[in-house]
Order: C-alpha cells, then sequence, then structure tokens
C-alpha cells in the first residue's frame, strides 16, 4: 500500500508538468497583449513596454529563434516558461498583474469557499442521487423507477448557467426565500480564523452569520451538484441492478432476510465501488467546474478568481488556479483509490 502511494505521489510530477506546459501555452495562444488590457488601448507605449519588462511578457516564452541558432542555452534559462518553473519549485506562484498580490494569498483566502461550496453540492448530490438509485434498482421497471431515471435525464442534460438563473428568479427574485448571490451579507461581522464561513460561525459562536452563510449557500450548492446527483443516481441504479442478480443476493433472500438487509447491508456494499470512483471524479469536477456556477451567483472563490483572470489575460492567475486544481483533482482520485481496500478487502496493492 505505502509503496503504492508513493508511487502515485511521484507520478504527480509529470502530470503537473504537463499541466503547466498546456495552460502556458493556450494563455499565450489568446490574441491581446495583457499589458494592454491591464493599461488600456489608448495607453502610452513606453508604459505598456515598462509593464511587459516589470512581468518578464518581454521575455522568449521558452527559447527565441536567433539564442537557438547560435546554440546559446542562456535565453532559455531566461525565457517565461523556466522562470515561471523556477519560482514554483520555491512555491511562488507569482504576483497577479491587475491585482499586484501574491497569487498564494488570493488562494488562501479563495480556495476555502470553493471547497466550501464544492462539499455541500456533493453533500446533496449523494443524499439524493445514492437514495434514488438504491430505489429505483429495488422497484425496477416500476413508474418510481421511470420518474427517477427520467430526472436524472433532465440534471445531465440541463445547463448550470440556466438553472442558476432560474433558481434565483423563483427564489431570491418572486419568492424572496432565499439570497441570490454572494458568500455572506456585508453587514454581519465575521471573525476570520479559517476562512471557512461555516466553521469560523461556529467557532466563535456568530450564529446570525452563521444562519445567513448556510442560506447563501443553498442555491449554487443545488446549482453546482445538479450534474453529478444524476450521474450518481444512475451509476448506483446500474451497480445495484448488477449486484442484485448475484447468488450470493438470492441466497440471502431465501434465507429470510429482510430485503432492507440484503439491499443495504449485501448489495450495497458490493455495488458502491464504481459509485465511489464516479464521486471522486465528480468531486475534482466540481473544483473546476464551479466557474460558472461561481460568477453567477457571485461567489468568491476560484472558478470565479480565475474567471476573472482569464479576461484579463492575468497569466499569473490562471497558470497558479490551474495548477491548484489540477493538484486536488489527482489527490481525490488517489484518495479514492485508496479507498478500494477498505471498502473490498479482496483487494490488495502491489
Amino acid at each position: 500500500m505505502t509503496r503504492y502511494i508513493v508511487r502515485r505521489l511521484l507520478s504527480l510530477v509529470p502530470t503537473l508538468l504537463g499541466v503547466t506546459i498546456v495552460v502556458f501555452l493556450l494563455l499565450r495562444l489568446i490574441p491581446g497583449d495583457p499589458a494592454v488590457a491591464m493599461l488600456g488601448e489608448h495607453a502610452a507605449k513606453e508604459n505598456v513596454e515598462r509593464i511587459r519588462e516589470q512581468f518578464g511578457l518581454n521575455r522568449p516564452m521558452f527559447l527565441d529563434p536567433e539564442s537557438l541558432r547560435k546554440g546559446d542555452l542562456k535565453g532559455f534559462f531566461d525565457s517565461q516558461y523556466i522562470r515561471f518553473l523556477g519560482r514554483l519549485v520555491r512555491g511562488d506562484l507569482g504576483e497577479s498583474i491587475h491585482y499586484r498580490r501574491a497569487i498564494t494569498y488570493d488562494i488562501k483566502q479563495r480556495f476555502p469557499a470553493t471547497i466550501e461550496l464544492a462539499l455541500v453540492a456533493m453533500l446533496i448530490s449523494i443524499c439524493v442521487g445514492v437514495p434514488a438509485g438504491i430505489v429505483s434498482a429495488a422497484r425496477r421497471n416500476s413508474l418510481l423507477d421511470s420518474a427517477s431515471m427520467v430526472g436524472s435525464l433532465i440534471g445531465v442534460s440541463m445547463p448550470i448557467f440556466w438553472l442558476g438563473l432560474m433558481l434565483i428568479m423563483l427564489f431570491s427574485v418572486f419568492l424572496h426565500w432565499l439570497p441570490s448571490g454572494g458568500r455572506i451579507d456585508s453587514s454581519i461581522q465575521l471573525r476570520t480564523i479559517t476562512n471557512f464561513a461555516i466553521l469560523d460561525s461556529i467557532f466563535t459562536g456568530n450564529m446570525p452569520a452563521l444562519w445567513d452563510a448556510l442560506k447563501r449557500l443553498i442555491l449554487p450548492a443545488v446549482a453546482l451538484g445538479t450534474i453529478p446527483m444524476a450521474i450518481i443516481a444512475r451509476m448506483t441504479r446500474s451497480s445495484m441492478l448488477e449486484v442484485l442478480g448475484q447468488d450470493y443476493i438470492r441466497t440471502a433472500r431465501a434465507k429470510g432476510l429482510a430485503e432492507q438487509t440484503v439491499l443495504l447491508r449485501h448489495a450495497l456494499r458490493n455495488a458502491f465501488l464504481p459509485v465511489i470512483t464516479i464521486i471522486g471524479l465528480q468531486m475534482g469536477g466540481l473544483l473546476a467546474g464551479a466557474l460558472i456556477t461561481e460568477t453567477i451567483f457571485a461567489w468568491p472563490g476560484i472558478g470565479s478568481w480565475i474567471y476573472t483572470g482569464i479576461s484579463g489575460r492575468d497569466y499569473p492567475i490562471v497558470q497558479g488556479g490551474t495548477l491548484l486544481i489540477a493538484l486536488v483533482f489527482v489527490l481525490i482520485n488517489l484518495l479514492v483509490d485508496v479507498s478500494y481496500a477498505f471498502l473490498d478487502p479482496r483487494i490488495h496493492y502491489e
């Protein structure tokens, strides 16, 4: 087990290196100059050149052709990409071109908000999707099964941006039940300890802040969790149907065990491995896919932060945010793989 985990952790290095290359190239293939985007189209040429010099945008991306013809590798080590890798090894993700703040500072401030949103969205998805899949499998071809699968199909097909806007219109504009956006009301004072609004509210005993944070979390979490909920429900149903046809399930029923015991103790445990895989993949997808949801609901997380970075051609923001999401995605997959051995003792890692 330990050797397997070490090998997987070492595999992070080429994975993240590939991510840095792809993001680095794609950002610089987008038309436009970040210095011009920062200063405006009518900025003086010398000011634009000063910004390009300050942030190293006038250096070659990898190696300029003149140095390549001369066989001079000094230009390679002075290129934008190698300088970026050098800072990355030191734990320095650079400084935002627009905000003039360290990228690590913004990550510390914003990433807890994204984790909070993703965890609540996944909790909603599991609490609804898994029971729906179990009931559909137990009542196969019934009206309840058909309704559940139609609902899952709608959930998978529904665009998040449309669902988010509809939720705001219904629950915020018409019914006035829930706030339309933001993480916590500006009039509420909350002492920051962990940057998780719910945890900080509990730790400080601030009940008004806790209630407001929970209310503001409901709509974006429901919108973000709809697609994973539908996928989890369909996968749970499929896995349960496969397990329910096995001999040991028929034996358990022949012994007179209650149907609830057969479903939950015998069938669900063996059917849960593929469901765990889907949950892990969807959790990583929630972190990456929160961009649209956070933008619609004005949620101050990593997704909306990356969106502003893409819009303003702020290279350090996009690079730092993408690397963070890639790292979390790979670590979640590792945790899912390791969890197999605990769920099924027959699985051994060599």
